[in-house]
């Protein structure tokens, strides 16, 4: 029996015959002129995760690792990233990525029959360097981060957005380097004007962030300070409701963070359970833009080839039309290593100021814009320390509320070719424990673990200086050939929760009740990379 042709092969073989004949036109116009030497680069990955109690709880009718995976989760993810490259001057760059895939998911492609509009254009962007000069530029779809030479992942702004970035090496050891980000623009719908239709649409609706950093070079390591301001458009992540009233409950002024880091916004820029809690002005449109502000310093020493002394450091501010969503604070992290023969055993440690018991002042955790790029090297499981698509930020993707002391011991070996990393580490909170009595006064209940994920300004986990938890993990990475790894990586949290009835003794962490569990998962990847 003929097979009948998957849906959309036709309309896909025609669209690549249309690419081909474009792209020869173009490269037969352009013979004769300069070569284009094309260099492709990329990574399949397939993932295996099992575990449970991923959200700190259980029962009330909870199934799976979190109430919304199931125990145990296989996903798989391509990246492919083809660079046309004229010259060392002069290049483009274009990165796609197929998934994440869940096996057995339909809207992701992973169901029977697997199509689906599944590729995903994440960066796109040229270099050129300005002629008879060192002065670099990359304009696009690009990845593009503030400095962070300890944890790998810095606690302001990381991710992928349109960009204009620089860097100029002026001095043999100190350069100059910064970007202009259009993070948001022409996202705001309008407020419905009482005819069918809306004004003002995509009126004050930016957000754009510019940063500078001044990188400095010497025989043992490197130093950098930066600097980053935002400018956050009173539109920028409105919402109104169809009759054109203004969305208090949702919080309207931020009812509207669109987009796959649009959750890093609610996170991470306004205070503890904004949308929750009744504050003053939460049902006030903003007029005027916000502002926010950042400042740190980075460094990575390393002393006879051994020693090695790496620290982060940063304050940030941000201000709106109603201090009451205002957020201040400040972080400071730092890593102590020494490099032997059979390992690399280090001190590791990070200390982020909390809220006080006031929610009427805003927030004095250090804010942040989105920090989903990068993976902090710190933790694989409590924090964002998967570097490829394993389940991790238990606990933390944003560090703001928090301190921790810990140990890690990284290269250790004892078969070749297979190499270990083991951490235990202290975690605490440092938000005031009177700001739940103040939420409860205000007929809001928290949670701990953010219970439903709808409440802004908190992350997975919210910890007051009463409670803590440990976590204990190992990775271990087998170089099966020199493009084939396979790594297992196992983590478990125990978490010390305090119960009195005024901290989290009346919480219903589970919907129901203030049910506590430890959560713990093994994960196991295979890695193909060219």
């Amino acid at each position: 029996m003929k097979k009948s042709p998957r849906k959309g092969t036709g309309v896909f073989a025609r669209g690549l015959q249309v690419l081909l004949l474009a792209a020869g036109l173009v490269f037969a116009q352009a013979q004769g002129v300069r070569a284009v030497d094309f260099k492709v680069a990329g990574e399949w990955v397939v993932n295996f995760d099992y575990g449970q109690n991923g959200n700190f709880t259980g029962g009330n009718g909870q199934t799976g690792y979190n109430g919304s995976q199931d125990e145990f989760d296989a996903k798989q993810r391509l990246r492919i990233q083809v660079d046309a490259v004229v010259s060392e001057y002069l290049s483009g760059t274009v990165f796609f990525e197929i998934g994440e895939t869940t096996w057995g998911d339909a809207p992701t492609g992973g169901a029977l029959g697997t199509d689906q509009p599944i590729i995903e254009v994440r960066r796109a962007y040229i270099d050129w360097t300005i002629p008879d000069t060192n002065f670099k530029v990359r304009m696009g779809l690009q990845g593009a981060i503030v400095p962070s030479y300890a944890m790998a992942k810095p606690q302001s702004l990381g991710d992928d957005f349109a960009a204009v970035a620089f860097s100029w090496q002026f001095h043999e050891n100190v350069g100059v380097s910064g970007f202009w980000g259009r993070l948001y623009n022409d996202n705001y719908a309008g407020r419905p004007n009482g005819s069918g239709g809306r004004s003002y649409a995509n009126y004050l609706d930016n957000l754009d962030a510019f940063v500078l950093t001044l990188p400095v070079t010497f025989d043992m390591g490197k130093v950098t300070p930066w600097v980053m301001y935002a400018a956050i458009g009173p539109n920028a992540f409105k919402g109104y409701g169809e009759n054109g009233e203004f969305d208090g409950e949702r919080y309207g002024n931020f009812s509207n963070a669109t987009g796959v880091s649009g959750p890093w916004i609610t996170r991470g820029l306004l205070p503890a359970w904004a949308n929750k809690v009744i504050l003053r002005g939460a049902d006030k449109a903003f007029d005027s833009y916000g502002n926010g502000f950042w400042a740190g310093v980075t460094g990575d020493i390393t002393v006879m080839d051994a020693l090695r002394i790496a620290w982060d450091f940063t304050y940030g501010t941000v201000s709106f039309d109603s201090s009451a969503f205002n957020r201040q604070g400040w972080m400071g992290a730092l890593l102590v290593e020494y490099a032997f023969d059979w390992g690399t055993p280090g001190l590791v440690g990070w200390y982020a100021t909390g809220d006080d018991a006031n929610l009427g002042n805003g927030s004095e955790r250090l804010p942040s814009i989105s920090t989903g790029a990068m993976d902090n090297v710190f933790s694989n499981y409590a924090l964002d320390g998967k570097v490829y698509i394993g389940r991790d930020a238990a606990m933390y993707n944003n560090l703001a509320g928090s301190w921790a002391i810990g140990l890690r011991v990284r290269d250790v070996s004892f078969i070749e070719n297979l190499t270990h990393i083991f951490r235990v580490y202290y975690i605490g909170g440092t938000n005031s424990a009177g700001i739940l009595d103040e939420a409860r006064s205000r007929d809001f209940n928290p949670t701990p673990n953010n219970f439903g994920g709808q409440a802004y300004g908190v992350e997975n986990m919210y910890l007051t200086d009463h409670d803590s938890a440990m976590e204990f993990g190992v990775t271990s990475v087998l170089d099966v050939y020199e493009n084939l790894k396979i790594a297992l990586d196992v983590g478990y949290i125990a978490l010390w929760l305090d119960k009195s009835e005024d901290v989290w003794g009346s919480s219903k962490i589970n919907g129901r009740d203030d049910t506590t569990r430890d959560a713990w998962n093994a994960n196991l990847m295979f890695l193909y990379s060219f």
